[in-house]
């Protein structure tokens, strides 16, 4: 392989990697500085949450000292609240070291682009946790592309490419595990269900579909292609039934929809002013209460999520 990245990837530069030491970050950061040399840096956040973690940092400084690149390191506290899910905790603080360093390190105040290294591994294993969730297409579209988080715009330009080529363009590149790269013991802990995914279903899907990668890419874009027009007609339905006194939603408006539309409007308001989602039953149950209001007297007090929606 002679080319890990495709022309389509044009960022705006200097940009910089979220830079991890694994392979799939090492194959990203020495792509991007073989195609813009000098106009790549790299952020590496220190999770503190094993014992390698150290070993990890050190790693990725000599990798950056030996290519000529500016290295930033960043130490967090990303250790889960009771309740919330550790990976989600560790993306959090990720999100919020990057958002830091730019606007804190003078080095890195011009970076407006960052690349992340997921690639159609990741993305077929986010659509099969999303599935066994029972999810709607939100978690169907799995990641995108390309989007925007405090000021800066995130890219994926290795979502097309399977974790098996990576590997080998590592290896064109004359790198071997453990000295090109590290490896993260916990990849190989099958209590996380990703790591089951990725050790069994993967496997399983790629000696029955070899194309599996590039035809589940394409179940994600058509869903993410369906949730952008339902977004669309959400936002329309909100200017009509949002209430002129405030955030909430006119209940006679609300009725007037069917209750397809109904829902996709309620969970598009939910995510909008309070960031989450209703589960099916919650819906449901407000669907529920939305129909039997037909005096004004009946009130609505359902749990959704954190909070609770009222009338």
């Amino acid at each position: 392989m002679s080319q890990l990245l495709s022309e389509a990837f044009a960022p705006a530069l200097p940009m910089a990697v979220a830079y991890s030491g694994g392979a799939d970050s090492t194959a990203l950061l020495m792509a991007c500085h073989q195609r813009w040399p000098g106009q790549v840096k790299a952020i590496h956040v220190h999770h503190g949450l094993q014992a390698a973690a150290d070993g990890f940092a050190a790693h990725c400084g000599a990798v950056c000292q030996r290519l000529g690149i500016e290295l930033a390191l960043c130490r967090v506290d990303a250790r889960a609240a009771p309740g919330e899910s550790p990976e989600n905790a560790a993306r959090i603080a990720r999100y919020e070291a990057i958002a830091a360093v730019v606007r804190m390190q003078p080095s890195f105040v011009a970076i407006k682009t960052i690349a992340i290294a997921q690639h159609a591994d990741d993305q077929v294993e986010t659509m099969l946790l999303a599935l066994s969730r029972g999810a709607g297409l939100p978690g169907l579209a799995a990641m995108p592309a390309c989007w925007e988080r405090d000021g800066l715009q995130y890219f994926r330009p290795l979502l097309d490419v399977g974790a098996p080529d990576i590997r080998r363009w590592l290896e064109h590149q004359g790198l071997r595990a453990g000295t090109g790269w590290v490896e993260d013991p916990t990849n190989g802990d099958e209590r996380f269900t990703r790591n089951r995914i990725r050790a069994s279903l993967l496997p399983a899907l790629e000696a029955a579909f070899p194309q599996f990668r590039a035809t589940f890419a394409r179940s994600a874009a058509h869903a993410a292609q369906a949730q952008q027009l339902l977004a669309s007609v959400a936002a329309d339905d909100l200017q009509t039934a949002q209430s002129a006194n405030g955030p909430g939603l006119r209940l006679d408006a609300l009725q007037k929809l069917n209750r397809e539309r109904q829902a996709n409007l309620l969970r598009h308001w939910l995510r909008l002013c309070c960031g989450f989602a209703p589960s099916a039953a919650q819906l449901k149950e407000l669907q529920d209460q939305v129909a039997a209001c037909t005096t004004r007297g009946h009130h609505i007090d359902i749990k959704v999520a954190t909070g609770f929606v009222r009338r």
